[in-house]
């Protein structure tokens, strides 16, 4: 029986199988899983950052969040018979992960109530989390879609600085298109006027919010908390 109240489910679920299953170190760009591929574990993301997104049928691919440190990857439908991912999962640095079957990571749930506690909790921020995100793309087009990505970015990686906050995690165009949906032409043409402007500075694959407050108004931020305004 856990004697600890109040960890996160992350914490239990290193508590109860940093012991039995080996850690995996991976190089960038290392696929987890692709869609449609049949789920047999949960990835604890312990270092390093993940992407999860889809490809379209002409190509295209769109990156629906980025995973960073102490992270979970649980993407299928828990307790479904055969479920299978509806996304893929890519490495987008060296990263350090827990890998847990399945079978186990169920089994595991279901005999602890405060696991199924955290779990519920867990769930339901991603869910408010993923409302937020089309919220803001719906209500806000193309333009405000990137100013919400860039907020959250900060939220996520955001590390002050003397000339604002850097975004500290390496990101081209395409992948910051990918992240807002839309083609890396007219996110550089919206870039290029947010760094004229002075917004926003770009150096060595990594931005600098200069005035985040610009950003929050274009989009009527609600600041909410971190845990939900976040790329996660």
């Amino acid at each position: 029986m856990i004697q600890k109240l109040n960890l996160s489910l992350y914490s239990l679920l290193i508590q109860e199988f940093i012991n039995v299953e080996t850690t995996q170190k991976l190089r960038a760009g290392t696929i987890l899983f692709n869609e449609r591929d049949s789920v047999d574990h949960i990835y604890i993301l312990i270092e390093g950052s993940v992407a999860l997104g889809r490809v379209h049928m002409k190509g295209k691919e769109f990156i629906l969040k980025i995973l960073h440190g102490e992270e979970l990857i649980v993407e299928y439908q828990i307790f479904k018979n055969h479920p299978k991912y509806h996304f893929y999962a890519k490495t987008l640095s060296e990263c350090e992960l827990l890998m847990i079957k399945r079978e186990d990571f169920e089994r595991y749930i279901m005999s602890n109530p405060e696991v199924i506690g955290e779990l519920t909790s867990w769930l339901s921020t991603r869910y408010l989390k993923a409302q937020m995100k089309c919220q803001d793309l719906l209500m806000n087009g193309k333009r405000g879609g990137l100013y919400s990505i860039l907020i959250r970015l900060c939220n996520s990686y955001g590390v002050m600085t003397k000339e604002g906050i850097l975004i500290d995690l390496p990101l081209t165009h395409q992948e910051l298109a990918s992240l807002t949906y839309g083609t890396r032409e007219v996110i550089q043409r919206m870039l290029k006027d947010l760094r004229e402007k002075e917004i926003i500075s770009y150096d060595q694959q990594k931005f600098t919010i200069k005035n985040i407050n610009y950003l929050k108004e274009e989009v009527d931020c609600q600041n909410c908390p971190y845990e939900i305004c976040g790329l996660n």
